[in-house]
């Protein structure tokens, strides 16, 4: 089985979410499956230049455009076993961000029709291009309308995967016909329309071959209006050819026994852990206090993920309860303020990190004891499963792949590896931490829980195969 992934963003080279952590660790366990993979991003300005300068240049193209022939080089760099092909336009990509321009219709179109011409250039005939979010919606439908034809394209199948219905990549009906070079015809609300505009992330669902999404909860869920954002109705018609398959996490980098970022390695001691977390209480400038529960956050700082339920609670809950909170994360600039003002009111039970740092979200996954997502919506999410993976007991909200990942604990049968509550609601959350905190002072249900969260199988080899399973389907 040949496979080449198309995405905007991958671990190590770039990232601003989930989606990057995907690209970078399916490929590796595909290829343990059996795969020959490869992965094909843009070549941005921000990759680090350690990676740049051990790429690898192998050829160039001319892409068409509208009317332009525009410049596409292809560089090579063979990263942990799986090779990755960028593509190299410095008028596209040679930008400091990644996204937010506007011409992003222009660029991403750019990449849809490189990541195919680049195809005999790098003699790599997949059977299955898997396109990944709206940056690469465009790929199934280019494939389908102008290159079939040609007998090198002729047997190639596609899946798209969508990893967060709300970025759509809507543009005005010029990016279509004038940009991409897509027949008028497919302009129609059975194929790319969308209120007048051209939807990228829509034109994966109609034309590729099979569509899934990071979680069968977030399948459902995105089936009815609440979730769908114009596509519900889309999405429901689809039937067998929408599946939910819950993401993993890089075991091997998400490692607390072998961590070169945290203080004290651990597997499962947790009198190890809490080394890290007197470590992390003096690094951050919170009381040394081994015993009182720290609680985390590493997230975006976004509406969606329900940090106006934890500003609706957070004065009352450092005012009444013995605990301590970090929040490590970028964002809405008044969510920003909101959480800087409330590291001053208390300054001795809350560290506000406002910044992005890898290496401290480690740290901070080891040396917590709960770890807070509760979000309007989650398709998958990550931080959830790395927080179990170092034990830290996630409290999540039972929307998307929270659902599928995280169970509430039972003192009765010792089973669940987290604690979570259904509405969104402040009330219902804080009487969820209420009842974690709860646990956590009954030493003998504290340790179970963790050890449940440590003991469960966050890897991709499950989901891996699940994917295996649709490939040979739709080339069969």
């Amino acid at each position: 089985m040949k496979l080449l992934f198309a995405a905007a963003e991958c671990v190590p080279f770039i990232k601003t979410g989930g989606l990057a952590d995907v690209i970078g660790a399916l490929p590796k366990a595909l290829q343990r499956a059996g795969a020959d993979i490869r992965v094909v991003l843009p070549k941005y300005k921000s990759i680090p230049e350690d990676f740049r300068k051990r790429m690898e240049h192998i050829g160039e193209t001319r892409v068409q455009i509208g009317w332009r022939q525009q410049y596409c080089g292809v560089e090579r760099l063979v990263e942990d076993g799986v090779t990755v092909y960028f593509i190299d336009n410095e008028y596209y990509f040679g930008r400091d961000g990644i996204y937010g321009y506007m011409d992003d219709g222009e660029r991403f179109s750019f990449l849809n029709r490189a990541v195919l011409d680049i195809l005999p250039l790098i003699d790599f005939q997949p059977d299955v291009i898997h396109c990944h979010d709206w940056h690469t919606g465009m790929i199934p439908l280019l494939l389908e309308g102008n290159y079939r034809h040609e007998p090198f394209y002729s047997g190639i199948r596609t899946v798209f995967t969508i990893h967060n219905l709300l970025y759509q990549g809507v543009f005005p009906y010029d990016v279509l016909v004038d940009v991409l070079g897509i027949h008028s015809r497919y302009f129609t609300s059975e194929g790319v329309e969308y209120y007048g505009n051209v939807n990228f992330l829509k034109a994966g669902i109609v034309y590729a071959d099979h569509v899934t999404t990071v979680s069968p909860t977030y399948a459902r869920e995105i089936q009815t209006a609440y979730y769908g954002y114009g596509l519900d109705g889309l999405l429901a018609s689809q039937g067998d050819r929408l599946s939910g398959i819950v993401n993993g996490i890089d075991t091997k980098s998400y490692n607390p026994s072998s961590d070169q970022h945290i203080a004290v390695k651990y597997r499962s001691n947790l009198s190890k852990k809490m080394q890290n977390k007197t470590e992390l209480q003096q690094e951050l400038n919170l009381p040394v206090a081994p015993q009182v529960p720290m609680m985390a956050m590493v997230t975006r700082l976004v509406d969606s993920k329900g940090l106006d339920l934890v500003i609706r609670i957070l004065d009352e809950l450092l005012y009444y309860t013995d605990i301590q909170f970090v929040l490590l994360g970028t964002g809405d600039p008044s969510y920003e303020h909101w959480f800087r003002e409330a590291a001053i009111r208390y300054p001795n039970k809350m560290s506000d990190q406002i910044r992005f740092n890898e290496p401290l979200s480690r740290r901070l996954y080891a040396a917590s004891d709960l770890f807070l997502m509760p979000s309007k919506f989650e398709p998958c999410g990550i931080s959830q499963l790395i927080a179990l993976r170092y034990g830290s007991i996630p409290i999540v909200r039972e929307t998307g792949g929270l659902n599928d990942t995280v169970h509430s604990y039972n003192e009765i049968t010792r089973e669940g590896n987290g604690f979570t509550f259904a509405n969104y609601n402040a009330h219902d959350m804080m009487n969820t931490i209420k009842r974690a905190i709860s646990f956590y002072s009954q030493p003998e249900h504290w340790r179970q829980v963790t050890k449940n969260a440590l003991s469960g199988d966050y890897s991709w080899q499950v989901s891996a195969q699940q994917y295996m399973d649709i490939y040979h389907k739709i080339t069969d």
